[in-house]
Parts: structure tokens; C-alpha cells; sequence
């Protein structure tokens, strides 16, 4: 019975991908300026490509959770500053 198990592993990783190619396309964009901002600091203080993709997804994840629990619209405000206080991440709400 490892099927569900499977299939959650899959939404996982497209989740993940998904998140991770949202902050690619952000970054590129330039838009918002943070995303490029922040990418750029961590690359400059050491951080790895992947670790930093990965840590601005969780941002971008915590903010898409709040929109869904609270039904509202994106904060931009919120993410560009939880994105400019990496590589502190912000606490996930429950």
C-alpha cells in the first residue's frame, strides 16, 4: 500500500518545482525587485544556487499559505520584506 504515500511524494516535488520556478521566474523578471535583490545578497555571502532557490520558495510558500487560510490577496509588502530578511526564515503559521 505505497500508492498514497507515491502520490503524495509527487505533489510534493511538483509543489516544490512549481514554487522554485515561480522565484526563477522572479528573478528574471526583476520583479518584484526583491527577488533579484535577495538572490543576489545570498549568492554574494556564500550561499548555494539550490539553498537559495529553496529558502526563498519556503517564503513564497508561507505567503501562499496565509492567502489560502485567510482569503486575501497577495501582501507584497510582506513578501518582499520576509524575502530581503533571508536567509532568516519566516515562522510558519499553523
Amino acid at each position: 500500500m505505497s500508492e498514497p504515500t507515491d502520490i503524495d511524494n509527487d505533489e510534493e516535488a511538483f509543489a516544490e518545482n512549481t514554487l522554485i520556478e515561480a522565484i526563477e521566474n522572479q528573478i528574471e523578471a526583476d520583479n518584484p525587485p526583491a527577488a533579484k535583490a535577495t538572490f543576489n545578497k545570498l549568492t554574494l555571502v556564500g550561499y548555494e544556487r539550490d539553498d537559495i532557490l529553496n529558502m526563498m520558495a519556503h517564503v513564497l510558500a508561507v505567503e501562499i499559505d496565509a492567502i489560502l487560510e485567510e482569503d486575501r490577496a497577495f501582501n507584497t509588502e510582506w513578501y518582499e520584506a520576509a524575502l530581503r530578511a533571508l536567509p532568516e526564515l519566516p515562522p510558519e503559521k499553523n
